[in-house]
């Protein structure tokens, strides 16, 4: 199966050996994202900035996909804190919207970096590496 690297200056480089998406068939593979803004490397300050930023970062690398949001169709997401899920939830319907993606939330006992959060995501489109490759 053909397959390609995907990266945007709009998310954080990969701060190990991982790329921030692949792309393979007509499947979009995306590393989990936290709350570090791409510019400064720094961790947004307090949970909601966080869900929001980590949120804004799978956004840019899905676009530079070609995709969006309605385009995933599996997601996973950490939480350091299950109490946070309410608040978690009420930013994450804001950015799936219509048709939700199948997802599993998962409390863990730490994130990299000191994160509260972290999301990654399977996104789904026909001829996806054709898309790309056309720019």
């Amino acid at each position: 199966m053909t397959h390609q690297r995907i990266q945007t200056d709009g998310a954080p480089a990969a701060i190990g050996p991982y790329s921030q998406a692949i792309a393979a068939g007509e499947l979009l593979f995306c590393a989990g994202q936290v709350g570090l803004d791409p510019a400064s490397g720094q961790l947004a300050d307090g949970f909601e900035a966080q869900v929001e930023r980590t949120l804004d970062n799978v956004g840019a690398i899905l676009a530079a996909a070609g995709l969006g949001f309605g385009d995933v169709v599996k997601t996973t997401c950490f939480l350091v804190d299950l109490a946070d899920f309410q608040v978690f939830n009420e930013h994450y319907g804001r950015r799936f919207t219509g048709e939700a993606p199948a997802r599993s939330t998962v409390a863990v006992a730490g994130l990299p970096r000191g994160a509260r959060v972290e999301v990654e995501v399977v996104a789904h489109r026909p001829a996806l590496i054709d898309a790309i490759a056309r720019g």
